[in-house]
């Protein structure tokens, strides 16, 4: 089987690509362009499989393996890239102490703590953190290719029924806002997970205040 130039040139291009890109398992604020890099190598490598796969004979298959590399790596970088400056604007544009913006590589996380986004036992928003909300709508707006889960989360204090019913009540408020401040309805996914998904332990009183918060979680659309 032959192998032409192209094609060994365009692994040569991944293999440099991954050299260069290696995985960070939060988001690096100092590196703006971080998944942007992430995307072009995790695009050119998906794009060269699916073009090998299409050809038929050994020189359409290298020649269709560079070609998917070089798209996919493109459209990799765009789709990174969009997330950088979406996270980079959150940081700073959002003002309140405790909020905090994940970039995970395929969706951005917003996580506010219930002590800053409700009164106790309430699912009515604090009128203090509305301008973040407002900042975060704006966001939205000027980035409208995505969907949007925001979801509930309670300690478990309490009965599993009334935690849920109230993580989805929480949701749903923070979605009200969102819609109030020009998001469409239609790309907004309110739930609540009650005390299912715990990021700390509930033993303690400083693990279930990290467990009750609301997630507004960004996802590109594909």
């Amino acid at each position: 089987m032959r192998l032409n130039s192209l094609l060994i040139a365009g692994l040569a291009a991944v293999a440099f690509l991954t050299a260069c890109v290696a995985p960070q398992p939060t988001y690096n604020p100092n590196d703006p362009n971080q998944r942007a890099k992430q995307g072009a190598l995790i695009g050119a490598i998906g794009g060269a499989v699916l073009g090998a796969a299409t050809g038929d004979d050994n020189d359409k298959t290298s020649d269709r393996a560079i070609g998917g590399a070089i798209l996919g790596g493109l459209a990799g970088a765009a789709y990174g890239n969009f997330l950088d400056k979406q996270a980079a604007e959150l940081q700073r544009d959002i003002q309140t102490n405790g909020v905090r913006i994940i970039n995970e590589g395929n969706r951005l996380r917003v996580v506010m703590p219930e002590g800053i986004l409700f009164p106790v036992d309430s699912a009515s928003v604090n009128p203090g953190i509305m301008n973040d909300l407002y900042t975060v709508a704006n966001s939205l707006q000027r980035y409208p290719n995505s969907r949007v889960d925001i979801v509930g989360h309670t300690d478990n204090t309490g009965s599993a029924a009334y935690n849920q019913d109230l993580s989805q009540r929480r949701a749903g408020s923070v979605a009200a806002v969102l819609r109030s401040a020009g998001v469409s309805g239609a790309r907004l996914n309110p739930y609540g997970m009650g005390e299912d998904q715990p990021v700390a332990s509930n033993l303690s009183a400083a693990g279930r205040a990290q467990n009750r918060r609301v997630e507004i979680i960004i996802i590109p659309n594909g």
